[in-house]
């Protein structure tokens, strides 16, 4: 595929710096807890090695500024944070109170000097305003968007999304996931790039949002979204995740008795205009 220019996209690269460790293929050990180290700080974050995948997959560049939009519990913040050459981390979440458990996790693994460094920021704006806030802004989005989070809905009943009486808030996820995403395409500047992730099994949170994205970003604001190819991303990582066969839009990994990460779909768009 080629862009707008009639020119071939540039080849996918990954965020360097970003180290992530797994047992072997089918190893079902778990990982022990984390230590305080001398200083008090935990020396490695437990979370769902399918879950770096959107972090690589973002390219931070030394000098890109980029925005985390809905940044709790901060997994992916953490990851990021690894790339320490970027130019400027803002880090938001629309709820106060996660925002407040952010912090605090932020606080247990980086130290304090840099967690005051004027390059970061962290918010707790409603991020489908985002657009209004801050335009053209950004080299890099992340767009982790609230979702049915199968997994933990499969093995949690508390507070679970496919409860009854949530089933209207569950219907209306797609909405929110659409406004979300228009609105992280708006603060990417013309050139950047947005990642757009769940972690849903559905084509209604994942395929189908990105492409009305795609159809509302040009019509109503005329920004022209290209589809980055993530086929390489599947290819490197084949021997550690199990991914969907011919997703016509983005990639998703897949629990698998052998590889047992996931489900997370991405999706990477590049903003031409």
């Amino acid at each position: 595929k080629s862009d707008g220019d009639g020119q071939a996209p540039a080849p996918l690269q990954l965020t360097p710096q970003i180290k992530c460790l797994v047992f072997p293929r089918a190893d079902t050990t778990r990982f022990k807890p984390a230590r305080p180290d001398m200083f008090g700080l935990l020396g490695y974050y437990l979370m769902d090695a399918a879950s770096l995948l959107p972090c690589l997959a973002l390219d931070v560049r030394e000098g890109h500024s980029v925005l985390d939009l809905c940044a709790a519990p901060g997994g992916k913040t953490l990851a990021l944070l690894q790339a320490q050459s970027l130019g400027f981390l803002c880090i938001n979440d629309s709820s106060v109170s996660r925002t407040l458990r952010m912090k605090k996790a932020l606080h247990s693994y980086i130290p304090k000097m840099f967690l005051k460094d004027e390059k970061l920021r962290i918010t707790s704006f409603d991020g489908t305003k985002w657009g209004e806030i801050e335009r053209n802004t950004f080299n890099r989005v992340l767009v982790d968007v609230p979702c049915t989070t199968d997994r933990h809905s499969v093995m949690e009943d508390d507070n679970n999304i496919f409860r009854k009486d949530r089933t209207g808030e569950r219907q209306r996820l797609p909405q929110l996931q659409l406004k979300l995403l228009l609105a992280g395409v708006q603060a990417a500047c013309p050139g950047g790039e947005i990642i757009y992730a769940t972690c849903s099994l559905s084509q209604n949170q994942n395929q189908n949002v990105v492409k009305e994205a795609i159809c509302v970003a040009q019509e109503n604001h005329g920004i022209i979204l290209q589809v980055v190819d993530l086929n390489p991303l599947t290819h490197m990582f084949r021997k550690t995740f199990h991914f969907a066969p011919d997703l016509h839009i983005g990639v998703m990994v897949i629990p698998h008795l052998a590889a047992n990460f996931g489900p997370i779909y991405i999706c990477k768009l590049r903003r031409l205009a």
